[in-house]
């Protein structure tokens, strides 16, 4: 399965909200810094997905904050 994500580093707390196009915009509190916001990004949606972290890869958009995220099942 894959998701389209919007990730909005720095913010005061996590949260993950559903747009309308289906797209995932998602609040992580780390920083853009050395890959702390994509390992917070990989950590939530694991949970959110209930898969492991190894199941969850970022296919493009490794430094932007719009993602393309590719979940195994």
């Amino acid at each position: 399965m894959q998701q389209r994500v919007k990730v909005k580093p720095n913010s005061k707390q996590q949260k993950i909200t559903e747009e309308t196009d289906g797209s995932l915009t998602i609040r992580l509190k780390s920083p853009p810094v050395d890959g702390k916001a994509n390992e917070e990004l990989i950590k939530l949606l694991a949970k959110k997905f209930d898969v492991p972290k190894s199941c969850i890869h970022i296919k493009s958009g490794l430094s932007s904050r719009n993602k393309l995220i590719e979940i195994d099942s």
